[in-house]
């Protein structure tokens, strides 16, 4: 076995220890991917998705299905608003960079919801090419490691409170695992309302998908289109109204440990995330794209602030 496979296998098992964060993990994956690369390439895509779903779905167990209920049903105007809002903000910075219709479309949809998943449920029903799926996914995967490290920091100068920090982190920040990641390094209850908030917003993936499809259908009407659906999501549900109703003879304690298993699950999608980047992603992505998912991110970050500390 080479060094390298050996001190990846390190890496891996030191983020089961406390002693290893979400950001933490993101950094050392980040490190691995800029020095030698990830050394376990199959790895990447399908069982780095798997895990992040498993971790979701577990986590589940650890809320309560009356607080997921008031979080969507609370914030379903806003969530309406601030996924619609970049959709359309985005469709009009792509035309005025001149980038891909496609491409942007991506781009808007990963920044509108949840970011790899809502683009990988987007991306079969327009019919987009791997490299513009690549694009999509490199420009999203840069912001989300800045916002992993940057929310809770910002957060803190604020002084913002838990409730607001998890609002926040889940409306501005992509993927699930990063909002999980920055959410768990501000607290827990952070924690709880960002995971909550953020699987509510990503239940808007198939009618999304389904829009575009029929968009981009119109346009072109010789093209085949395939919906992904999250089940994910439907299991996060279920298992948060198992933990919900479940008999008084299932010992707190089991459900504890499995939301444990779920952040050390996340913590090891960050890790394997960093890892799985690479120059030549960063040189596909290009600066035009990446200018537009800046502009998309500062905006609903700036509006959802302001909402979180002023409205929710």
């Amino acid at each position: 076995m080479s060094w390298q496979k050996l001190l990846f296998i390190v890496l891996i098992l030191a983020c089961l220890t406390p002693a290893v964060s979400p950001p933490i993990a993101l950094a050392l994956g980040l490190a691995v991917a800029f020095t030698f690369g990830n050394p376990f390439p199959q790895l990447e895509g399908k069982p780095t998705k798997y895990l992040l779903q498993i971790s979701v779905v577990l986590l589940g167990f650890g809320m309560n299905l009356s607080s997921v209920y008031k979080a969507g049903k609370d914030g379903i105007l806003f969530t309406i608003a601030t996924i619609f809002g970049t959709l359309i903000l985005g469709y009009f910075v792509g035309k005025f960079l001149k980038i891909g219709d496609k491409t942007s479309t991506l781009i808007s949809s990963g920044t509108a919801i949840c970011g790899g998943s809502a683009i990988a449920a987007v991306a079969p029903a327009i019919d987009a090419e791997t490299d513009e799926i690549t694009v999509s996914l490199g420009t999203v995967f840069v912001l989300n490691s800045a916002a992993l490290f940057l929310f809770p920091i910002i957060g803190h100068y604020l002084g913002m409170t838990q409730s607001q920090f998890g609002i926040w982190s889940a409306v501005a920040i992509h993927d699930t695992s990063s909002v999980v990641g920055a959410s768990s390094a501000y607290g827990p209850e952070a924690l709880t309302i960002a995971a909550t908030v953020k699987l509510a917003r990503a239940l808007w993936i198939a009618p999304v998908a389904l829009l575009f499809a029929f968009i981009y259908r119109k346009q072109n009407s010789e093209l085949k289109t395939k919906i992904t659906i999250p089940w994910f999501i439907l299991l996060f549900l279920a298992a948060t109204a198992f933990r919900t109703y479940a008999p008084s003879s299932i010992l707190p304690s089991l459900f504890d440990s499995l939301v444990n298993i779920a952040k050390t699950g996340m913590t090891i999608t960050l890790f394997l995330i960093g890892a799985s980047l690479s120059r030549t992603t960063l040189q596909k992505v290009g600066y035009w794209p990446l200018l537009q998912g800046v502009i998309l991110w500062i905006v609903i970050s700036l509006v959802s602030l302001w909402a979180a500390v002023n409205l929710l």
